[in-house]
């Protein structure tokens, strides 16, 4: 094996010498820098040495007019985001002259930050890193340039003919009713199920299992089986070779992480809202119901879902699972500390687990990576809730998505889409990809370095090989304004964590304060034509006996628990 890694290595060499021996003089002190990142950083790549010297060429050419400009972008602060602020802003100054201030702040200070410039006019960055979830308020507002638009326009001159955008796997997340692009994946990933394999496959514990459930110990199907095996690690087994288990892993802290939790799609994956693919339509996983482009309610008396008995059945399940199968001091947790506690090694499993976090559980000398190197932990697709119909999205996938506003000069804006433009190119994302875990290309998902990884990956490159991933997607287009209404979840959500408040109050505080923020847009007539226009209220019963979403409660809300072995899930 290092007989042709070696043998490899060197064939790429004399393919990039013969390369750059065809340029001109004049091109070697940009094209010198961008040999060595070539040969020493941006490899592997689906490209040929070739492929990448023209790109690399193109970006050199494309970037002298705005040599020696400093701009600056903002993004959350993730591992792959953390490659590109360390290493690929560094790489691209050498190559361009383009010096580029990549912050990496909190996902909460992006959206403020973006919500300041959208509001004020004043440029605070140049381009924004921005989840696509904020797509609804993007095509509303008017403040955002459409990439495609872009990139016929001011754009034209600096947009990479290599760019292959048919190529990005996530443009359904950026692009609008009005099949413009807003915005251009930057990274992606999702939440899934996730669960020890090693535990799971003991001949002990899965006798144990079927003896105390009349089923197999298996990746559950449904909520109903996902309950069954907290309850068994947590109450049933309690210790695994000496140290305490549990079956179920969240957090509870009031903190704005709390309303993501539940935004970034728990609503859907019990099954609240309608069918359809990305977003569910008329009621999405918000509950919001749209007609037209307009949203017209998230309460059930307006023909919402968000208080319906499909969402308080979601949220009393997250409430019961956190206080009976979590570690006890889960409740005072925010996102970025639970994160980490799978990892660990005291938790069999967790329904709602972002694969943002796969690189972090593959560190040698976890006690959930095996000695050479495999996890001992699989992903898969989530479990469903009762009330989950086929055609519905499955969960969430965020789209990290670069964002120009155009309150930003033309020039700077151009310089920041070259920026954006290098870290998303085929020369570099391959890399980036292999480093983050956050896949936005098919090219790179399909590819040899991807199969030579997955075995240490535990599922993520079978999820996005597979047709499956596309029922995982972000917040959709009913949601006119994601800044306002996103910030009022994790408020109403706590009652309920706490048990200040039951999951029905809590909801309904919820539904009535989102509707305040939807009439008040209505007001501002801010928004145009596809502002909220909301629904007088009716009699919920009239809303809850109509096809679709809301939702009239179920008699049996615990069907029979279903699961199927790791091995036949894979082969499917």
């Amino acid at each position: 094996m290092k007989k042709d890694m070696k043998k490899s290595y060197l064939t790429r060499c004399v393919a990039l010498s013969i390369a750059f021996a065809a340029l001109s003089p004049n091109a070697f002190a940009d094209m010198n820098a961008a040999k060595k990142w070539m040969s020493e950083e941006f490899t592997p790549t689906t490209l040929t040495a070739d492929e990448q010297m023209k790109e690399m060429q193109w970006f050199i050419d494309a970037a002298k007019p705005f040599k020696g400009m400093e701009i600056n972008v903002a993004s959350e602060t993730i591992t792959t985001h953390e490659y590109e602020a360390k290493v690929l802003a560094k790489a691209f100054y050498e190559i361009t002259g383009i010096k580029v201030n990549h912050d990496l702040i909190q996902e909460g200070d992006v959206v403020e930050k973006l919500q300041t410039q959208m509001q004020t006019g004043r440029n605070i960055y140049d381009g924004y890193i921005n989840d696509s979830d904020l797509i609804g308020t993007h095509i509303r507002y008017g403040k955002v340039v459409p990439i495609s638009d872009f990139i016929e326009g001011d754009g034209k001159s600096v947009t990479n003919p290599y760019l292959d955008l048919p190529d990005f796997i996530g443009l359904d997340f950026t692009t609008g009713p009005d099949g413009k692009i807003y915005q251009l994946p930057d990274q992606q990933f999702a939440n899934l199920y996730w669960f020890r394999a090693d535990w799971f496959e003991r001949d002990d514990l899965k006798a144990k299992f079927k003896k105390e459930y009349g089923y197999e110990l298996g990746v559950p199907l449904n909520w109903s089986a996902y309950e069954d095996i907290a309850e068994f690690f947590s109450e049933k087994v309690k210790m695994i070779d000496g140290e305490r288990v549990y079956g179920h892993m969240d957090y509870g802290k009031k903190d704005p992480s709390l309303g993501w939790r539940f935004t970034d799609s728990w609503f859907s994956m019990a099954g609240a809202g309608d069918k359809g693919i990305p977003n569910g339509l008329p009621v999405d996983e918000w509950g919001i119901r749209l007609e037209g482009c307009s949203p017209v309610g998230s309460d059930v008396a307006r023909g919402g879902a968000t208080n319906g008995p499909a969402a308080v059945y979601a949220t009393t399940k997250y409430v019961d699972w956190l206080k009976q199968y979590a570690p006890p001091e889960a409740q005072g947790m925010t996102f970025g500390e639970a994160g980490p506690v799978p990892a660990q090694g005291s938790i069999a499993q967790q329904i709602f687990w972002y694969t943002a976090f796969t690189a972090d559980m593959t560190k040698p000398g976890l006690p959930v990576v095996n000695e050479d190197g495999t996890p001992k932990w699989r992903m898969a697709p989530s479990p469903r809730g009762p009330y989950w119909e086929d055609g519905m999205k499955l969960g969430y996938q965020d789209a990290g998505s670069w964002t120009f506003l155009n309150s930003t000069p033309v020039d700077r804006r151009q310089a920041a889409w070259l920026y954006a433009q290098f870290v998303v190119s085929k020369s570099v994302s391959l890399k980036k990809t292999l480093v983050g875990l956050t896949p936005i290309r098919e090219s790179d998902i399909n590819s040899q370095a991807m199969t030579d990884a997955a075995p240490k990956l535990g599922g993520l490159v079978e999820f996005y090989r597979s047709d499956a991933r596309k029922q995982w997607t972000p917040t959709g287009t009913n949601v006119p304004d994601y800044p306002k209404l996103a910030q009022l979840w994790w408020q109403y959500v706590s009652e309920a964590a706490s048990g200040e408040k039951t999951p029905q109050e809590a909801l309904d505080g919820l539904a009535a304060a989102q509707d305040k923020v939807l009439k008040r847009l209505e007001r501002s007539g801010a928004q145009g034509d596809c502002g909220p226009k909301l629904n007088p209220k009716k009699d919920p019963e009239y809303w809850l006996s109509q096809p679709g979403a809301p939702k009239a409660k179920l008699a049996n809300e615990k069907p029979q628990g279903k699961t199927i072995a790791y091995k036949d899930l894979i082969a499917q």
